[in-house]
């Protein structure tokens, strides 16, 4: 039987988001923006611009005030500062050279980010980030949050969005219930629905005949008890594959928000990618935000 949890308070004071300037991160800069409103946050805007590249015969580097990458990626920062919803939100916008997450790693380290908002174009999953394979490491990496919104995620209006239908995905795996305390803090504050849900392609026999109400029960157990006074709890498992499983969820109850622990894999071993592949696929199919937490 898993540990009765309690609802730990989950605040974001500060907030890095990171853009390539497309049309997808004008989408998660709202969720970002939704998140400063609600917590007075303050964000921080980063745009990785590309290093200079290496030539076969060396040269001398191009003086930073003349290369034009970096020059166009500093007038394109200037026009986004520029929006006025940002300007009613404490914020600070950056542009540094270099790949995106030493970028992102000495950026939050510096502003102590409590999450990471940033987009995917989703053409492989997380492979294929806005800013390409690179882009993994924030997932592998991060030790806050990341919120990613994917490409079947529409525009909001982040003066009004709240997340009132939440998915928290569990294996009951230690790892997976890192991301627990963010799941019962959201739904508190929002009072949501919280649906708790547990996928397992395979039927465990050893919990005998009554395997989905024992399991259901598991569920139970992580979720504090008085929970259905500041959210509306449901635990829901199902038989099929996990991607498949939380995907299919989203669609069902309509979900606002899809929270999930990801594990960082050690070595480059197909084991050790399997936990990557599942939210890869949630990440870039998912028709909400994907919020997961490094277990």
């Amino acid at each position: 039987m898993g540990t009765v949890r309690t609802a730990a308070h989950v605040t974001f004071e500060n907030i890095l988001f990171a853009t390539d300037f497309s049309t997808q991160s004008d989408r998660a800069l709202q969720f970002a923006m939704a998140i400063a409103k609600y917590h007075s946050a303050k964000i921080l805007v980063i745009h990785a611009a590309a290093p200079e590249p290496l030539y076969a015969v060396p040269m001398e580097p191009i003086p930073l005030e003349f290369d034009p990458m970096l020059q166009e990626s500093k007038a394109q920062m200037q026009e986004l500062a520029a929006n006025p919803r940002l300007q009613k939100l404490s914020h600070e916008c950056i542009v540094q050279q270099g790949n995106l997450w030493n970028v992102i790693d000495s950026e939050a380290a510096r502003c102590k980010a409590d999450i990471i908002v940033l987009a995917t174009h989703g053409r492989h999953g997380l492979s294929k980030l806005v800013w390409g394979s690179e882009a993994e490491s924030v997932f592998r990496r991060a030790a806050c949050p990341v919120l990613t919104v994917g490409p079947h995620v529409g525009f909001i209006d982040e003066q009004s969005w709240e997340p009132k239908k939440i998915i928290f995905a569990t294996d009951f795996s230690d790892h997976s219930l890192h991301a627990l305390p963010y799941a019962l803090s959201i739904a508190e504050q929002h009072r949501a629905q919280l649906i708790c849900l547990h996928l397992s392609a395979l039927i465990p026999l050893e919990l005998g005949d009554d395997i989905e109400s024992t399991l259901v029960r598991r569920l139970q157990d992580l979720v504090p008890p008085d929970a259905a006074s500041w959210c509306k709890p449901e635990w829901v498992v199902r038989f099929e594959f996990p991607a498949e499983g939380i995907l299919r969820a989203a669609e069902e109850y309509a979900a606002d928000l899809i929270v999930m622990s990801v594990r960082r894999a050690a070595l480059p071993t197909a084991a050790s990618h399997l936990p990557w592949a599942i939210a890869s696929e949630v990440v870039s199919r998912a028709p909400c935000p994907v919020l997961t937490v490094r277990g």
